[in-house]
């Protein structure tokens, strides 16, 4: 097994984990969702009448629906099919006038989720300078030949992949670097639960440390559930499957860049 992987395995098994975690996504939820007045009235006004389609038109107007319901993306694309599907709207409103008008103001003002709110957390936690050195902008980056990370948009860190190291594949990077004459390029991923969502995240993060002819080293920068020993999948993938990838935390990276040769 790649020793990285085992390093960071360790790490979130024997050491405070999460604590130093926070440290690179500091993820604090957002304040409540602000809520325009006169809409809201909209959605009293009809709550109070029981005019349930009024109360459903009223409610999607607002950013967040307040119950979860495989039935609302429709509804949301077409606001037609609102008077066309009487029953469906019944069963809506039944469930939302069970929860009163102070627990719905509560749900349609919840925040952002926070796993919404950690795409950027790791950038940020490379300008403050964590792995010893300040990133440098493109130009500082080519201009160059010693050890640097690179703070570009994701546009430029794809161009200068494509261009300079023949990367092929269609997703983003977040990390591209140059350590001892050599580049390294990968992804940044926190992965806070297993299924769904969380699984496509960590197959592109996989996806693009097996891109063929890359020159430069690959590595998933991934963090989270992935190194709790089970049977899951993510689990199995990097102590099986992907054994031999450059897979580590965020945590040992800084270990990781000092000793390459």
């Amino acid at each position: 097994m790649n020793k990285w992987i085992e390093y960071s395995i360790q790490y979130a098994n024997q050491r405070s984990y999460l604590d130093d975690l926070f440290q690179v996504y500091p993820t604090i939820p957002e304040g409540i969702r602000d809520i325009d007045k006169l809409k809201w009235e909209q959605v009293e006004t009809a709550f109070k009448k029981k005019n349930n389609t009024a109360l459903v038109e009223s409610l999607l107007q607002l950013d967040l629906f307040p119950i979860k319901d495989s039935y609302i993306a429709y509804l949301r694309r077409d606001r037609e099919s609102i008077k066309r599907n009487p029953q469906t709207i019944n069963r809506l409103c039944g469930r939302i006038y069970e929860l009163g008008l102070t627990k719905l103001f509560e749900r349609c003002t919840e925040p952002k989720e926070t796993n919404r709110q950690i795409g950027p957390l790791f950038k940020d936690w490379i300008r403050s300078k964590a792995l010893g050195i300040e990133p440098v902008s493109l130009d500082t980056f080519v201009s160059s030949s010693c050890n640097a990370i690179l703070d570009a948009s994701d546009a430029q860190m794809m161009d200068f992949a494509r261009e300079e190291l023949n990367y092929k594949h269609d997703k983003g990077l977040d990390f591209v670097a140059r350590f001892n004459g050599k580049y390294v390029i990968g992804e940044a991923k926190f992965l806070t639960d297993f299924g769904g969502h969380q699984n496509a995240q960590f197959n592109d993060a996989i996806s693009t440390i097996t891109t063929p002819r890359v020159k430069a080293t690959k590595i998933a920068i991934l963090d989270g559930v992935l190194y709790i020993p089970s049977k899951n999948k993510m689990y199995k993938a990097i102590t099986q499957t992907y054994s031999n990838e450059n897979i580590m935390s965020a945590l040992v990276l800084r270990n990781f860049l000092y000793s390459i040769k």
